[in-house]
């Protein structure tokens, strides 16, 4: 009988994020070893179980969102039913820590931190008890990146049990080359086209980027929605941009727009950008990539001088300056799509993380069987 394995996340795709991508990924790449089970906040208020990704989901009913939190009272309960072989929670979720508290849950325990709850001071103290218990409680700690790990105050009292584990994404069927343009993109805006996708919010540093594009002759493509765009859109006429940025909006598919650009940019400014896995989209289609070297895992995806160029956050000049070189210089951008490429399909494969994963686990039950071993012949 093969072994259960539970997920706590905060929600579960089709709803759109992250680290939900990131749960879906390792729910399906695990189920062909342990039976996979996902709880996580649903979007109606009864209970939905579903099979999905090989992997048994369990929605609960949801009283609403709170400081991005969902209220899943009922987490707690659904905890208390299960015995898994080893709980995995993924955070910042204060609600899965709460649960795992009440549900007096014992067994072996990794958590995923994804990132610091950065701000949100209130929620902060009524939520660090039950956090910090379950930190403590947990036999191992995954981070995404070695740089996040040395940086992050949440995590300094607890590194000596941090096992850094980069994220992993399927990719697409690469193309017979490397980077096969998309003539439809092609013939809707003026070329070179410059490409960025994220949620148009302050860290993302997208005001950063309108500037820029004043010392640059080409095309940014703007993919996002969010609460910033209709600043982002004055800013741009204010800044004499309007006609070299175009703001998609939503895009499903973002396959054509990718293989269809010269660069990606991604000029975020904060380390609320954890780790930044569209880098890892724009690498795989032979994209070189301009991010910032912010503390965080970003600068570890790509890699200043290799795969791309890293310049300094909130730095308008020097991000101009990177765009253009790589603009101007079609040998280094060719080198440099192709490394990111390759970077991208050798360390940042999800069938490499489900398999580092796995070893973790592997390893967290061992110990765990050998100190019981241990207890009983005491």
């Amino acid at each position: 009988m093969r072994r259960t394995i539970v997920h706590i996340g905060k929600f579960y795709p089709p709803h759109p994020g992250g680290i939900e991508s990131h749960v879906q990924i390792l729910a399906s790449g695990l189920s062909g070893f342990f039976h996979v089970q996902v709880i996580a906040a649903g979007e109606a208020m009864s209970t939905k179980v579903e099979l999905l990704d090989g992997a048994t989901i369990t929605r609960l009913p949801t009283f609403g969102v709170v400081a991005s939190l969902p209220l899943t009272p009922t987490l707690p309960l659904q905890l208390m039913k299960l015995d898994p072989a080893l709980l995995h929670v993924h955070v910042p979720n204060p609600g899965a820590a709460f649960a795992v508290a009440i549900a007096r849950y014992r067994g072996p325990l990794v958590v995923t931190h994804h990132a610091d709850t950065l701000g949100r001071r209130l929620l902060k103290k009524l939520t660090n008890p039950y956090v910090t218990n379950m930190m403590k409680r947990a036999d191992r700690i995954v981070v995404t990146s070695h740089r996040y790990l040395e940086s992050s105050e949440e995590l300094a009292p607890f590194r000596s049990k941090c096992t850094v584990i980069p994220l992993g994404m399927n990719y697409p069927e690469p193309p017979a080359s490397p980077h096969s343009f998309d003539p439809a993109v092609l013939t809707r805006f003026d070329s070179p086209l410059i490409l960025s996708v994220g949620r148009l919010v302050p860290y993302k540093g997208y005001i950063g980027l309108l500037r820029a594009m004043q010392a640059v002759n080409a095309t940014l493509l703007l993919i996002g929605t969010g609460p910033l765009e209709r600043d982002l859109k004055s800013a741009a006429r204010n800044l004499g941009v309007c006609g070299k940025v175009k703001f998609l909006g939503w895009i499903d598919d973002l396959q054509p727009y990718y293989r269809a650009s010269s660069l990606f940019v991604l000029p975020s400014i904060t380390r609320a950008e954890a780790f930044g896995m569209v880098q890892l989209e724009a690498m795989a289609v032979g994209l070189p990539v301009v991010n910032t070297d912010i503390d965080s895992g970003v600068p570890e995806v790509s890699l200043d001088g290799i795969t791309g160029i890293t310049v300094p956050p909130a730095d308008s000049a020097a991000l101009a300056r990177a765009i253009n070189l790589l603009l101007e210089s079609p040998g280094l951008r060719q080198r440099m799509g192709a490394a990111a490429r390759a970077r991208a399909f050798s360390e940042f494969a999800a069938g490499l993380m489900v398999r580092r994963t796995m070893e973790l686990y592997d390893e967290v039950l061992s110990t765990r069987m050998q100190d019981s071993l241990a207890a009983d012949a005491m």
